[in-house]
């Protein structure tokens, strides 16, 4: 293993990260970040998914006396985190409600025994007076909270018992405290110090880019085979995510693929919880295997290699999307973000947010999320460059969107606007009549269906006058319009209605520009061309790193956890590639710790052929 002399930096922190973790340097800002709190300072970090921030708190937690505490809403995830950590080396444990009474006992003991260096807890144990006397009776290094966005009640995943993490500081004021999130608006930034008493802590914000993940929205037709074509063509045996608005869909969804011959597991709140315990360890045990889920899956999930996040359903603000995106590639591998949106999903959410509970105040919220979503969908620029916008951060185009790929065209859509709010202003004020977009598209097409002629629609003015357009080009202009706020929604059954901006457009006062969609097979076309591929391995290496994956995961089978716990593909695949002959060449493989060389190195060169030493 190379010497920690060779290092630039030579402190406590550098020499653990090397040591433990296998790692020669730091990235980004975790040097800075780690340095303060080893120091005693509080923090509070905004980081992107993949951008390692547990090495924020865990190094921390490594160099300082006492034991780290880690507040964590992720119960269902914390035995393979503190699994992961062991495999390191690390002593860890949790305490949370999936244990019996003597398993809390024997972590317990350890804890105030000093035989811990991470101890994983849910909010919820911080309200239990057992578990704080628990805490005054040990040695703590740190506080570290992680997925801090669930205090804000301005964010989308809210939880109040994060309310009262606030009081950790009035009851231990000498420990440090890191709050850690991975999506924040300045608004939910702000409420973050606030609600968890952290306006003195310092500040770290790194970059919310993500270059390695290709953002992809396009317009839905039949999005379930549209899915499927994506996963064919460029996601064959690939680990991914597809999330579902509603329960009903995730179950079709996930038949659907399954009969089509891709392994697909739902998962949703309506199953019963060992049910989602076995598909969660599933996807994060196998090879290649898709979930089909609502929200409710993937917060923390730290699978590395899945490959493409897919969203049939719009989502309801750009930081859940941006969360939920984030799941893909943090291996750094390229990746695909793709999402289906249409009309019906403006509708949809607009009714939600109308008939959802809550004051004047909190529906404003929901609908100032949902505008932002609607501006990202509709933007004929880098959808990259206004993600970062969205968070504060500014960019230039990326070359790896679809805008950018295959930019769309923004042409002037006035008169067509105009043709639409008519015929809703006479339906509205000339018959006190509210119907959906289906039969407004069909007057503005001339179609002498059944209800045009039951309700004598064929009579109107503006019966016919809009033919210089299709039916889905109509649909376009409704939900652009929808965006825009330039038309409104209402009642069960999505009836169009006009809105305070209407008049401006009729009066052509305002002009009104659209987005023209690019054509859909180009634009794949070129997705697929421009997403750059792994470094392919040389036709000496592949065959070696098939090896060490079936040994990884045989390893991982027989230790009952993921793959990725052992070692991560970029660690097997440069291993495959330098090919090392002796123990010391193998501990300079980025990813290979003190800890794992002593318990796998002999049995990686044995599987590369190679001699011990």
């Amino acid at each position: 293993m190379a010497s920690p002399e060779t290092l630039t930096e030579t402190s406590d922190a550098a020499r653990t990260l090397h040591r433990v973790f296998g790692y020669d340097s730091f990235r980004g800002g975790q040097q800075e970040i780690i340095e303060h709190v080893v120091a005693g300072g509080d923090a509070l970090v905004l980081m992107p998914t993949g951008g390692g921030k547990s090495l924020c708190y865990q190094i921390p937690a490594l160099v300082r006396k006492g034991v780290g505490v880690v507040v964590s809403p992720l119960i269902a995830l914390m035995q393979d985190q503190v699994d992961a950590l062991r495999d390191l080396g690390v002593r860890a444990g949790f305490l949370n409600s999936t244990q019996d009474f003597d398993e809390r006992r024997l972590v317990e003991q350890e804890f105030l025994a000093g035989e811990l260096d991470l101890l994983y807890l849910a909010p919820e144990r911080l309200r239990v007076e057992s578990t704080l006397n628990l805490l005054d009776r040990g040695t703590i290094a740190l506080f570290a909270i992680d997925e801090a966005h669930c205090v804000s009640q301005w964010g989308h995943d809210f939880r109040p018992d994060y309310l009262g993490l606030s009081e950790l500081h009035e009851r231990w004021p000498d420990v440090p405290r890191i709050a850690l999130t991975a999506t924040a608006t300045k608004a939910t930034h702000a409420e973050i110090a606030t609600r968890l008493n952290l306006k003195d802590a310092k500040h770290f914000v790194a970059s919310f880019d993500r270059p390695n993940i290709q953002y992809r929205i396009e317009p839905k037709n039949e999005p379930k085979k549209q899915l499927l074509e994506l996963l064919r063509t460029e996601h064959k045996g690939d680990a991914g995510i597809v999330y579902c608005l509603s329960r009903a869909s995730v179950e079709k969804t996930a038949e659907f693929l399954t009969a089509n011959g891709i392994t697909a597991l739902p998962y949703h709140a309506g199953l019963d919880a060992r049910t989602r315990a076995e598909h969660q360890a599933r996807f994060l045990r196998e090879e290649g295997l898709v979930v089909v889920a609502t929200i409710a899956f993937g917060m923390g999930i730290d699978k590395p290699d899945v490959r493409f996040v897919a969203h049939l359903d719009l989502p309801k603000s750009v930081e859940g999307y941006y969360q939920e995106t984030g799941r893909a590639g943090r291996d750094g591998l390229p990746s695909t973000a793709w999402l289906a949106y249409g009309l019906q999903d403006v509708v949809q959410q607009r009714k939600m947010i109308d008939t959802s509970e809550g004051d004047d105040a909190h529906r404003r919220r929901l609908a100032t999320h949902l505008d932002a979503m609607l501006a990202l969908c509709e933007t004929v620029e880098c959808r990259r460059v206004q993600l970062l916008a969205y968070f504060g951060q500014e960019s230039t185009p990326c070359g790896n969107c679809d805008t950018c790929l295959t930019p769309p065209e923004s042409w002037d859509g006035t008169v067509p606007a105009q043709k639409l709010l008519s015929a809703v202003f006479r339906l509205q004020r000339e018959r006190r009549q509210k119907f959906g977009a289906g039969q407004i598209i069909d007057i503005l097409l001339g179609k002498k269906t059944s209800k045009v002629i039951q309700h004598d629609h064929d009579s109107l003015t503006v019966f016919g006058i809009g033919t210089e357009l299709t039916e889905p080009e109509w649909r376009g202009v409704v939900r652009q319009l929808l965006a825009q706020r330039l038309i409104g929604v209402e009642g069960d059954y999505g009836t169009l209605v006009l809105t305070d901006a209407s008049a401006g457009v009729l009066r052509k006062e305002r002009e009104v520009r659209l987005r023209r969609e690019p054509e859909r097979v180009a634009k794949a076309r070129a997705a697929k061309a421009a997403r750059p591929a792994p470094v392919e391995l040389s036709a000496e290496a592949a065959p070696v790193f098939e090896r060490l994956r079936a040994w990884r995961a045989a390893q991982a089978k027989e230790q009952g956890v993921p793959p990725y716990v052992i070692f991560h593909d970029k660690t097997l695949r440069q291993i495959a590639t330098e090919s090392p002959k002796t123990l010391a060449e193998l501990g300079t493989v980025s990813g290979v710790g003190e800890s794992k060389l002593a318990k796998y190195g002999q049995q990686i060169l044995d599987t590369l052929g190679g001699q011990g030493s």
